[in-house]
């Protein structure tokens, strides 16, 4: 906080140096670079295809390619952009100096700011994916990133978690949720670890099994709940339902790539960007997306309040990798952001550029205003032809459906109008968008579109927001299979 600009100069320096005599770094000859100007100018902005080739040498045992340790850990992650896996190396140095530093840093921070905290005198319940071996001849391991992080936990947090590894680390995600709910329903709880649509999933079948009608009659010490992967905000008022008054929340910006930031006041809604974790950062304004050449700024260069796509170069040998979040700055004295949406997670078929940020916000005061809740959603454009009016449509599963399904609609309308210019424009006098198209969908249908995908689990989400109707489709069939049914 005090020290960003040298910090990120002396992990720059760091970077460039430890991997001058990987095969990358002879690539792009790194025993010459001096500046973060020669590294820009040299080293061209990658994405995970532009990885791939030397991600699947690692992967059959290869090394010293893009890191100079050995790397046997991979987290996969298939995104929210396309339905190829993405295999992120994972290095000893990855692992020690960024994650677990993280989870460290957010537990002093946690204890700092709330200092009669009993989290330590109970057990924390985190929910994580699994891990598979890889290449038996290399010795290399695929997973969820939460399972590999589980996996190689120090002893000392292994004795206060729950469940244990045998269960935490199943394969099978359905099973694995009873059999964690059944277990952790008899243990003293402090503190709970996930992605909050997932761990909504298992709260709620602890609550089943007890006869419960809020997870502090289970467990009356929980206090704390680390989450991140997915927006909070459609989420918050059912937390608010069954958890106990006086619950803490915490947001963490801890993804395949790094952990990233970390909610360091407990009434703040902005993270802190955690500056000394083995990344040097770079930020790309949303208009240089698409060029060949991209310009990028330094943390001194960013200004608040605008949307970039964040850039990283890792000690896990990820070089100028656009990792396909974007953000804001909320603070530049210390450096705080939020997450605002996805490069390809958007809708901007009309000109509306319409991001994440303006949904959750949206549907969190359309919500508010009709009394309803919000299991999941996602929205894409109905594009205008002989038979459709150009709109958006919105296929939404309640937990508390509004009474009157026009007036959601309407305040969602108003709510996206008064968040976003470029789609109050787009909307006025219907002239290029309509009315939105809000479709309540059946109990479930999300969970089944998951599992259909092979997606239950882990870090595993629901798009959002997306530019075609590809996600649109396949849910809308999977509601319509189910009605039949």
């Amino acid at each position: 906080m005090k020290y960003p600009h040298e910090v990120q100069e002396e992990w720059f320096e760091k970077l460039v140096s430890e991997a001058r005599d990987t095969e990358w770094g002879k690539k792009y000859d790194y025993r010459s670079i001096r500046t973060e100007s020669d590294f820009r100018n040299r080293v061209p902005v990658s994405e995970y295809n532009d990885l791939k080739p030397y991600i699947d040498r690692l992967r059959k045992g290869e090394q010293n390619i893009l890191w100079p340790s050995d790397v046997k850990w991979f987290a996969k992650s298939s995104g929210t952009t396309n339905d190829k896996s993405k295999f992120i190396p994972v290095t000893e140095e990855a692992l020690e100096e960024c994650h677990f530093k993280g989870g460290k840093d957010l537990l002093s921070l946690y204890c700092n700011n709330n200092p009669t905290t009993r989290i330590f005198s109970g057990k924390l319940l985190g929910l994580g994916g699994s891990f598979n071996l890889d290449d038996a001849q290399a010795d290399t391991y695929h997973g969820d990133v939460s399972a590999i992080l589980i996996e190689n936990l120090p002893f000392w947090i292994q004795l206060i978690r729950t469940p244990d590894l045998s269960v935490a680390l199943m394969d099978e995600w359905e099973s694995k949720l009873e059999r964690i709910a059944q277990i952790t329903k008899d243990e003293d709880v402090t503190n709970i670890t996930g992605v909050p649509s997932w761990m909504l999933i298992l709260l709620n079948r602890v609550m089943d099994i007890t006869g419960k009608g809020n997870i502090s009659e289970v467990w009356p010490n929980l206090e704390l709940f680390v989450h991140g992967g997915v927006s909070f905000v459609p989420y918050k008022e059912q937390y608010r339902r069954i958890c106990p008054p006086g619950m803490h929340y915490l947001e963490t910006y801890n993804a395949s790539e790094g952990f990233f930031g970390i909610q360091d006041r407990l009434d703040g809604d902005d993270m802190l960007l955690m500056l000394d974790y083995g990344i040097f950062y770079e930020f790309m304004p949303l208009s240089e997306l698409g060029n060949s050449h991209p310009k990028t700024l330094n943390l001194h260069q960013v200004e608040a309040g605008v949307n970039y796509a964040m850039i990283i170069s890792t000690n896990a040998g990820l070089w100028r990798y656009l990792i396909g979040d974007t953000l804001v700055f909320t603070s530049l004295d210390p450096y705080r952001i939020k997450i605002t949406g996805r490069t390809r997670n958007f809708i901007n078929a009309f000109g509306e550029e319409l991001i994440v940020e303006n949904a959750d916000k949206a549907l969190s005061i359309a919500c508010e205003k009709s009394n309803a809740m919000i299991r999941d959603y996602t929205a894409a454009p109905v594009f205008l032809d002989e038979n459709h009016q150009a709109a958006h449509e919105w296929l939404i599963e309640f937990e508390t459906a509004p009474e009157n399904l026009g007036y959601f609609t309407e305040t969602l309308d108003n709510a996206l109008k008064a968040l976003n210019s470029d789609y109050e424009a787009k909307r006025y006098h219907n002239m290029i968008l309509k009315t939105p198209i809000v479709k309540a969908m059946p109990e479930g249908t999300f969970y089944k579109w998951l599992r259909e995908k092979g997606k239950l689990g882990g870090q595993q989400k629901v798009p959002r927001l997306s530019n075609d109707r590809k996600y649109v489709e396949e849910i809308l069939m999977v509601a319509m299979v189910g009605s039949e049914n």
